[in-house]
């Protein structure tokens, strides 16, 4: 009866899963460059993802289906930090017309709560959407000098031995 909504959700998953790897690696090279900041970002934003997993997973077992954990497609080696935000924000976008799409389909398909797990992604995606747009025109109003005074901060802490000065995207 739900075959249709859980290949959805079976698609969001994949989807997700793709972003938690993408953005594991933005963060694990945005930290190894210095940009402790956007490093932090793409890490938090991949456990957020990984949470989506859980709730699309729940949904997907409760209308009886098998959670299909293979992510879409390969993790691009970006490393410019403007190249990765602007893949990041593609993604959101992607992921917010897809949900929308998705959530339309459910509804059609007279499952309401599937429905409903769709649009709360779709907020969530919008948001993230919104902090990768923030930082994509911090680096055009600011430029480079953006990205320098978040290393150098790093720097000044590995220098003066402050706490947590080694602790990856901590």
């Amino acid at each position: 009866m739900y075959e249709k909504n859980i290949e959805l959700l079976n698609r969001a998953v994949a989807d997700e899963m793709q972003a938690v790897h993408q953005y594991m690696y933005f963060h694990f090279h945005a930290d190894d460059q210095g940009f402790e900041l956007i490093s932090s970002l793409f890490r938090r934003t991949a456990i957020e993802e990984m949470m989506h997993v859980e709730k699309l997973a729940e949904r997907i077992l409760f209308l009886g289906g098998d959670v299909e954990m293979a992510a879409e497609g390969e993790v691009q080696k970006l490393h410019s930090v403007r190249e990765m935000l602007e893949l990041a924000r593609s993604m959101e976008e992607s992921s917010i017309r897809d949900y929308n799409l998705w959530a339309n389909e459910s509804g059609a398909n007279a499952d309401a709560n599937t429905k409903k797990l769709f649009e709360s992604l779709v907020d969530e995606e919008e948001r993230h959407f919104d902090q990768y747009d923030d930082e994509i025109r911090n680096l055009e109003q600011f430029g480079a000098q953006y990205l320098v005074l978040q290393s150098m901060e790093r720097s000044k802490r590995r220098a003066t031995g402050a706490p947590g000065a080694d602790a990856a995207g901590a």
